[in-house]
């Protein structure tokens, strides 16, 4: 099984591509594409995906990192979503992807008898654990701790008037576009053609007329079914309607703002059930996020706005010793959600999925959360007629070879990263091993130090 992505593979990828008809083609190369790649082709499905830039290019590298257990769809009332979100989590972090996932303990501080509420919610959210057969040692149930305690865990916190936490576990992903990579060399593993850099000029439910983004050729892809996976960008392909919303996070050093390995959950003043994020991550950064803004423009890289930067820190500030201000921000990020068109805030709106089909017959998979991934992927391929065959992806290990450590050019990466991502996860240009392959991007000083060493192992791979 050869799961090794890299430039030569493809230019025979993208020969094939053209000579063969496939049976799936799959548009978009982010969580739910490479899902959907992956569900089909281990279904023995001929299979294509084509990715106008790179691997999780869009929204699916600007999460909060984090494999949700469904309790904000649980306080909402939607028990069917959080019960399939919890039973997701579960297959991530115990079958599938646990050499990519990780037990986050996740603090929410409590002042004067604040709280009682929050617990019984956490309560909740450990019966959805106890349904979805996720063991306790992965993730262990909730429980109140001392002020002490509660110090001890997030040393940052504001002792005036604290009175302790609640302490509650939820899944983290080591990071969201290495899990896309992994998808979608699992994917090439069982014979997807994977092809980057080819942009969709048009597209029917029979095919694609395509353009090489490195070469500006254009070709065609032939196939039986079309699946559209391009999230918030599936309405310039297909008929559907989403109304996109942004969540920013701020990136800062984890030790400024006192935090350690717990990440804190920050309730936002004046709403029910909207909490901010404080989330470490192994490279001594933290991630701070996040919010929820309807948007009218999709750009390629949407930007934090000011206002935004003024939310997280405000918000973040009133459970910290001290105030966070814009120095303590070494980077930001921000992603847009392709959530289905109805009324009311997008903070509120359903983060159901939807397989819909136009009548070219092209099928569009849109909304859902990257929790949910796998789901969305097999709902799509069901939705092409084309197999017998029931989804499989639940017993099918992501590739793990991640190389051993040499001499590091920023935190958390060394050469050998680089020349892994080159060779073997199809990295083919200095953004896509700053910003995708490693985040090193995240932080514009990291990216300037890192840059022309990068320049220099991609000149001689």
């Amino acid at each position: 099984m050869n799961t090794s992505l890299n430039a030569a593979r493809r230019e025979q990828d993208l020969e094939a591509a053209q000579r063969e008809v496939a049976d799936v083609l799959v548009i978009g190369g982010g969580v739910t594409g490479a899902g959907v790649a992956l569900d089909a082709a281990s279904r023995g499905l001929r299979t294509v995906l084509l990715e106008a830039h790179d691997l999780a290019f869009g929204t699916s590298r600007w999460s909060s990192k984090l494999v949700h257990g469904g309790l904000r769809y649980l306080a909402k009332g939607d028990v069917r979503l959080a019960h399939e979100s919890a039973v997701e989590r579960g297959v991530l972090m115990t079958r599938t992807a646990p050499h990519l996932t990780r037990t986050l303990p996740m603090l929410f501080p409590l002042h004067a008898t604040a709280g009682h509420f929050v617990m019984s919610g956490f309560r909740a959210g450990n019966a959805l654990r106890i349904a979805a057969r996720t063991p306790s040692d992965v993730l262990p149930g909730p429980r109140r701790v001392s002020r002490h305690e509660a110090l001890a865990l997030v040393p940052g916190l504001d002792p005036h008037e604290l009175t302790g936490g609640l302490l509650s576990y939820d899944g983290q992903l080591i990071d969201d576009a290495r899990l896309v990579v992994a998808l979608a060399r699992t994917a090439a593993g069982h014979g997807a053609r994977i092809i980057t850099r080819a942009k969709v000029v048009t597209l029917q439910g029979d095919g694609a007329e395509v353009q090489d983004t490195l070469t500006g050729t254009t070709f065609t892809v032939r196939a039986k079914a079309v699946i559209n996976a391009t999230g918030v960008w599936a309405g310039t392909l297909a008929p559907v309607h989403l109304r996109p919303s942004r969540g920013s996070h701020l990136v800062l050093d984890a030790r400024s703002a006192g935090l350690t390995g717990t990440a804190l959950t920050i309730p936002v003043p004046g709403e029910r059930n909207r909490y901010a994020f404080l989330l470490p991550q192994a490279n001594g950064r933290a991630y701070l996020g996040l919010t929820d803004e309807p948007v009218d423009e999709i750009p390629d890289v949407p930007v934090v706005p000011e206002s935004d930067v003024d939310f997280l820190l405000t918000t973040a500030s009133q459970v910290l010793q001290r105030d966070l201000t814009r120095a303590d921000v070494i980077g930001s990020y921000a992603g847009l959600r392709p959530l289905l068109q109805a009324d009311g805030r997008t903070a509120d709106l359903s983060r159901n999925h939807a397989v819909l089909r136009a009548p070219n017959g092209v099928i569009t998979i849109v909304g859902g959360k990257l929790t949910t991934y796998r789901r969305m992927a097999a709902d799509a391929v069901d939705a092409t007629n084309l197999t017998q065959i029931p989804c499989r992806t639940k017993d099918i290990r992501l590739v793990d070879d991640r190389p051993a450590p040499t001499t590091p050019i920023a935190p958390g990466v060394t050469e050998a990263d680089v020349v892994h991502a080159i060779r073997h996860e199809g990295a083919l240009d200095a953004d896509d091993v700053l910003d995708r392959r490693t985040r090193i991007g995240l932080v514009p000083q990291d990216r300037a130090k890192a840059a022309p060493e990068i320049a220099k192992l991609l000149a001689n791979a």
